[in-house]
This record gives C-alpha cells, structure tokens and sequence, in this order.
C-alpha cells in the first residue's frame, strides 16, 4: 500500500487512499497544444479551382499554388516554406521538362496531410491522389477542399488569427 508523502496535495492523498494513484489516462482529458499558427483562408473550391483562373486566364493558379504554400508555412513552421520554390517551379518547369512542378504538386499533398494532422484531424490528403486529379484537371479543387477541412477545424476563426496545433 502506497501512502501519500508530505507536501502532497489534498487531492493527491484522497487518490491515495485506495491504496493506488489513479490511472495516466484518467488524468488526461484533451490533447495538449503543441505550437501555435495562423489560421489559413477558406476558399471557394469552385471559384479556385475554374472561375479565378479562368477569369485571369490563368494566373490565379499561380498565385493560388503560392498562397497555399505561404499559408501552410505560416499555420505550422515546422512545414518548410516553399512557397517561393513552388511559385518558380511552375513558372520554369518547362526548362525541366515539367517534371520538377509535378513533384512540387505531390509535394503539395504532403504538407497538407501534415497540417490535417497538426489540426487534430484524421489526414486524408494525398499527393498520389491530387497527381491523378491534376492530370485530369481537378487537382485544385481537391486540395482546395482538403485544405479547407483544416481551416473548418477552427470554426469561425478569421484568417492570419492565430490557432493552436495539436500534433
């Protein structure tokens, strides 16, 4: 039988009471936060997936693939900030025959999944899955509506307002 040492807490001795502390798991109630972040911008799938781009003939996607890199930098520092790197790899990839603005769009997947999983959420982005849509011209929205799981965990939290990370 365990007893309760000096300088314990009245809570502390009354646990100990039955000859045994309570259980880890009873003491803990929700996850920790782990860091902190700015809330990201929810967008219109629709909208920054075909109506932007096609009113800007096609600049919006850029600026769009830019902002979601800047976004996930700025909502967990612990994914690298590539927004530069993505926005030139789009604007030069034909110097590398395109394939340096794939692995930058697979890449893309990842850094989402990774902040669904900051976010507390189950990841469900994948970049196998948004390089299939990209090819059949739908990546935008899927990752548009994958990222925007990630800003409706945080309800009605206004973009650039600082949110908690869980994981």
């Amino acid at each position: 039988m365990s007893y309760p040492q000096q300088g314990q807490g009245q809570a502390q001795q009354q646990a100990y009471q039955g000859g045994y502390a309570p259980a880890p798991a009873q003491q803990q109630a929700a996850p920790a936060a782990v860091g902190a972040g700015h809330n990201m911008k929810r967008r219109n799938p629709a909208g920054a997936w075909l109506g932007l781009p096609i009113i800007t003939f096609g600049i919006y996607g850029l600026v769009w693939f830019f902002k979601v890199h800047d976004e996930l930098y700025q909502y967990d520092r612990r994914i690298d900030n590539a927004a530069t790197n993505a926005l030139l790899s789009m604007l030069f990839g034909g110097i590398t025959l395109g394939i340096w603005p794939l692995v930058m769009w697979v890449k893309l997947g990842g850094r989402i999944a990774q902040a669904q999983r900051a976010a507390g959420l189950q990841p469900s982005c994948s970049g196998g899955m948004g390089f299939l849509l990209g090819i059949l011209g739908f990546g935008v929205l899927y990752y548009q509506i994958q990222l925007n799981k990630v800003a409706d965990r945080y309800g009605d939290t206004p973009a650039g307002q600082q949110v908690s990370l869980v994981a």
